[in-house]
């Protein structure tokens, strides 16, 4: 018999029990998301985790990892451990303390280097640690009220939100993070009974999601964008800093007005259906979410209740790879899921035609804080890695920052969605100080130049030698890049690239202007047609039945970029984006220019049968 070839997705939606996949067994048996792991953590003669345990542990923000770049049978085991960082905080001084010194302890890489990463989710990472250590790491970050519950796994994750919002006049999308973060936690007592955390630091709230036994099918992320007023002028701005149509519910503020200077935000504009993901070998695919309605600030959080019940009850619990609930959005629509919602008795209105979330703001600088005129400072690290190196002291920057001006009722930090700091509640005689301050570290300058634009506006995960799924570097590849693109003249070009060392796509490269995904040793597929303002999604170079530089050679990527650059430039319109160019000459017009390039061309000569896109993704 001849194996049946998958052309399309073919989600199982509402799941029959007897054909759940393994994890679904899992944690069905796991006494709620409890198994083996209590016994596993304190067990240090064994470095790894068995299956069950591995895969449970995810729900409580820990990764089994291995350094990879150790080769030999026996695997150098470690942990990522994810603490959950709603709307990306704040942080006063002592709670960023405790984070400091549990790195210095618990995270420190060969080289006998600490560092803390910040993620494009906001979420805090400690890489490198031991078993031994997980416990005791765990028990002192909860201490600031912190946790690593649904940091990973089949649940709600952590809650992302503009970090300006949180000095809003309108709408405060960080205290909503915090809100919709608790109402969808994980219940504390596995967690508290698993790492022996105390009982103090963390409650289970009344008024709470009820997951089903086996949790969600897949990762379930959400996202609030915001509005911003300009001080001088008066008008109101949408802010997409979140890119919030990525993630599977999107929420954007709507601002109306009693007199032109004068916001209220009482409505909100949900997207649903959004997922970077994809997996090698199976037709699936990234994409934006959809226009699902307008609903109330009442209604709200009844709504978000009723959309995630409705992928729980009907999301594939077979296939993983088609477990997330833009597959259901796929199969089913926006028509069939809205009827499943108002079946849950939430009222909600139609969805505005053309409402535009706003650009992707990176909140660098300097800025205002509408709701008591202190001021924010936003602060540049490349790829989120605090880290003390050649080119900045990074780590040390931001601890002494908080314990210089983050006392009772001073300075604060916040994670942005784009892995930088915020520094916030600072007063206007500090801005020359504090500036000084970064500068005495290093910051500002990389190989003794000032950032430029291009690197301001790029960024990747973490790839390897630390994520155990990655295939090949992207967070040690992407300044080498940027490095090499600056010397050839780009650094000036006001575009972004994105990089991620596979195709879970977590730094959401394909939302970018150029998306470069791991697909092998220092090989990297290219993506294109996505845009600045993450309101388009990019896809492979696809041209007729063929795929093109699906795997460019790592020293070949900057001469590809380098075409694509130069032909933007010669070709564009006053005002058009990179992205919009793409779109306005398709894929076919991009594969014909770099047949021809005489760098390019020999590249482009090596192909593959396309991967599915979606019917209205094609460009």
């Amino acid at each position: 018999m001849t194996e049946k070839v998958e052309k399309i997705p073919e989600p199982n939606l509402q799941t029959p029990p007897e054909l759940f996949n393994g994890v679904e067994r899992f944690k069905l048996e796991s006494n709620g998301v409890r198994g083996t792991m209590r016994e596993e953590f304190r067990d240090h003669a064994k470095d790894d985790l068995g299956e069950a345990a591995e895969a449970l542990a995810k729900s409580h923000g820990i990764y089994l990892e291995y350094n990879r770049a150790k080769t030999g049978r026996e695997k150098d085991w470690m942990y990522m451990v994810r603490f959950t960082i709603p709307g990306g905080g704040a942080f006063t001084r002592e709670q960023y303390r405790v984070f400091d010194e549990q790195a210095e302890k618990h995270a420190k890489n060969p080289q006998g280097e600490a560092s803390l990463r910040v993620t494009t989710r906001q979420n805090i990472q400690f890489h490198w640690v031991k078993k031994p250590s997980v416990l005791p790491l765990i028990q002192a970050i909860a201490s600031t009220g912190y946790s690593t519950m649904n940091g990973c796994g089949d649940n709600f994750r952590n809650v992302m939100a503009c970090p300006l919002s949180k000095f809003s006049t309108v709408f405060n999308g960080n205290e909503w993070a915090h809100k919709t973060g608790l109402y969808f936690r994980l219940p504390a007592e596995p967690y508290i009974e698993i790492f022996g955390v105390d009982p103090s630091y963390l409650r289970t709230p009344e008024d709470r999601f009820e997951y089903a036994p086996n949790l969600l099918n897949r990762k379930f992320k959400v996202a609030f964008s915001a509005v911003h007023q300009d001080e001088t002028t008066g008008q109101w701005r949408n802010d997409n800093c979140v890119e919030l149509r990525t993630n599977e519910i999107g929420i954007a503020p709507i601002i109306e007005f009693r007199n032109p200077r004068t916001g209220k935000v009482e409505r909100f504009m949900v997207y649903i259906g959004g997922g970077q993901g994809e997996k090698n070998g199976k037709p699936t695919f990234a994409a934006l979410g959809e226009p699902f309605g307008v609903f109330t600030e009442e209604n709200l959080l009844k709504g978000l209740h009723a959309i995630v019940q409705v992928h729980s009850d009907w999301g594939d619990r077979q296939n993983r790879h088609w477990a997330r609930m833009k597959y259901v959005v796929w199969k089913q629509g926006i028509p069939w899921y809205q009827e499943r919602v108002r079946e849950h008795g939430v009222e909600f209105d139609k969805p505005i035609v053309g409402f535009d979330p706003g650009p992707r703001e990176m909140h660098h600088g300097w800025m205002k804080q509408p709701s008591n005129g202190l001021l924010a400072f936003g602060c540049y690290i490349e790829n989120g890695r605090l880290i003390d190196g050649p080119n900045g002291r990074l780590k040390t920057m931001v601890r002494s920052v908080m314990e210089k001006y983050g006392g009772p009722g001073g300075v604060e930090l916040i994670t942005t969605p784009n892995q930088d700091v915020m520094f916030t509640n600072i007063l206007p005689a500090a801005k020359e100080e504090l500036e000084a301050d970064l500068r005495s570290f290093g910051w500002g300058q990389r190989n003794g130049k000032s950032y430029s634009p291009l690197r301001l506006l790029s960024g990747a995960c973490v790839g390897l030698p630390t994520c155990r799924l990655s295939y090949t570097e992207s967070e040690e590849f992407e300044p080498e890049l940027i490095d090499q693109l600056d010397a050839m003249g780009y650094g000036d070009m006001t575009e972004s690239i994105g990089i991620t060392g596979c195709e879970r796509q977590c730094f959401r490269p394909a939302t970018k202007t150029i998306g470069l995904v791991g697909q092998g040793p220092d090989m990297y597929e290219i993506k294109l047609g996505g845009s600045e303002d993450a309101s388009t999604q990019g896809h492979a170079l696809v041209d007729g039945d063929r795929w093109y530089l699906r795997q460019i050679p790592r020293p070949q990527v900057a001469n590809v970029i380098a075409a694509l650059f130069d032909v933007y430039k010669a070709n564009c319109s006053d005002g058009e984006s990179m992205g919009q160019y793409h779109r306005r000459v398709g894929m076919k017009g991009i594969v014909e220019y770099l047949k021809q390039h005489p760098t390019v061309g020999p590249l482009m000569e090596k192909t593959k049968d396309a991967p599915f896109v979606p019917e209205n993704q094609h460009f």
